[in-house]
C-alpha cells in the first residue's frame, strides 16, 4: 500500500489512503478523521465518505461486501493482486439492503432470540451483550446467550425453539449469509432497528456493534416505557398478525423467592420460565421415556444374530 500511495499521490492529489487500526484507537477521532471498520481515513472536506469513490485492493470476500453496504452511496472498484485484474463492482446494493431489511421484519416477529457470542477479544462485547439483553427484555422477547464458536447450519439447528439469532462479532464478520440456516441470523444493528422504536433507518448501515453503545456516534437511547393500553398496534408485514411494537418495563422475576413456599405445577412453571420447556411441551415426541412401573416384567430371551440385511434366522427360513 505504501508503494501504491507513492505512485498515485503525484497524479491524483485528492486520493486518500486508509490506515489499519490495530486494537482500540487511543482517544477520540480528530477533526477530519473517519474511523470505521477497523480503518482510519483522513478526509479534509466535511460530510464523511459518502461523496467519495472507493477503490478496494484485495480479493472478493465478506470484507468488500461490508464496505459496500456501509458506504452504500459510493461507487466501488476493486483490484485483486493475486490475479492482477481490476473491475468495477456491480453488487446490487439495493437488493442486498432489501434482504437485510426483510430480516429486520423477521426480528420484529420473533419471540425467542438467540444471542450468538462470536468474539471474546473485541473491546465492548460484554457491554453490547448487556445492551441486547436489556433491549430484548424491554421488547417482551425471550433471549438465550450461546457460545458456539463459528456458527454453521448444523450447530444452530440444535435450537429449534429460537426464532432468530443475532451475531455479536467484529465488524468484518458480523454479516453472515444465513440463507442455508434453519433460522436467520441478524446483526446487532438490525436487532436495534427491530426492537428500538427510537432508532430509524437513515440509509447508513452499521456493522460495528460498538457504534450502538452509549457515547458512540450512532447511539440511540431507549425511549421510556409505554403502557400497553396506550400502545399503537402494529401489523406484521410477513404474517399479517398483530404484534407488540412498544417497549415496556423489564418484567419482574417470575420465580418465587427461595425463602417462601409455593405449590406450583411443575410443567406449567417450566413453560412460563423457559421458552425451551414451552417448545418441548408442544412437541408430540419428547425423546425416550423411562415408563417406570408401566412395562411388564419378562425374562431375557436371545435376540437375532447377524446383520440387518440378512439375519441368521432369515437364512434358515428361506432354505
Amino acid at each position: 500500500m505504501g508503494e501504491l500511495e507513492q505512485q498515485l499521490c503525484p497524479e491524483y492529489p485528492n486520493v486518500v489512503f486508509s490506515q489499519l487500526v490495530c486494537g482500540e484507537p487511543p482517544g477520540p477521532a480528530l477533526p477530519g478523521e473517519v474511523r470505521q471498520l477497523g480503518r482510519r481515513f483522513r478526509v479534509e472536506a466535511g460530510g464523511g465518505l459518502q461523496d467519495w469513490a472507493m477503490f478496494y485492493v484485495g480479493s472478493e470476500g465478506l470484507a468488500l461486501t461490508n464496505f459496500m453496504l456501509t458506504w452504500n452511496r459510493c461507487p466501488f472498484s476493486s483490484f485483486d493482486p493475486a490475479t492482477g485484474q481490476g473491475r468495477r463492482e456491480t453488487l446490487n446494493v439495493n437488493r442486498a439492503l432489501m434482504r437485510r431489511l426483510y430480516l429486520v421484519e423477521r426480528a420484529r416477529d420473533a419471540r425467542v432470540v438467540g444471542i450468538l457470542v462470536g468474539t471474546l477479544g473485541v473491546a465492548g462485547y460484554l457491554e453490547v451483550l448487556q445492551h441486547l439483553r436489556q433491549l430484548l427484555r424491554r421488547a417482551g422477547k425471550r433471549s438465550y446467550t450461546l457460545a458456539v464458536g463459528k456458527p454453521n447450519p448444523a450447530k444452530l439447528a440444535n435450537f429449534p425453539e429460537v426464532d432468530i439469532f443475532v451475531l455479536v462479532a467484529c465488524a468484518q464478520n458480523s454479516l453472515l449469509d444465513s440463507s442455508d440456516f434453519y433460522r436467520p441470523v441478524v446483526t446487532p444493528y438490525e436487532l436495534e432497528l427491530a426492537c428500538n422504536p427510537a432508532r430509524e433507518w437513515t440509509g447508513n448501515y452499521l456493522t460495528d456493534f460498538r457504534d450502538l453503545l452509549p457515547g458512540a456516534c450512532a447511539y440511540v437511547e431507549l425511549p421510556p416505557a409505554v403502557p400497553e393500553a396506550e400502545a399503537v398496534p402494529d401489523v406484521s408485514l410477513i404474517t399479517g398478525e398483530m404484534r407488540a411494537a412498544h417497549l415496556g418495563d423489564p418484567p419482574a422475576a417470575q420465580l418465587p423467592p427461595s425463602t417462601s413456599l409455593a405449590c406450583r405445577d411443575q410443567n406449567r412453571a417450566l413453560a412460563e420460565i423457559s421458552p425451551a420447556a414451552s417448545f418441548l411441551e408442544s412437541r408430540s415426541w419428547r425423546g425416550l421415556e423411562q415408563q417406570l412401573g408401566k412395562t411388564p416384567v419378562s425374562k431375557a430371551v436371545q435376540g437375532r444374530r447377524g446383520i440387518a440385511i440378512a439375519y441368521e434366522e432369515e437364512g434358515r427360513e428361506q432354505s
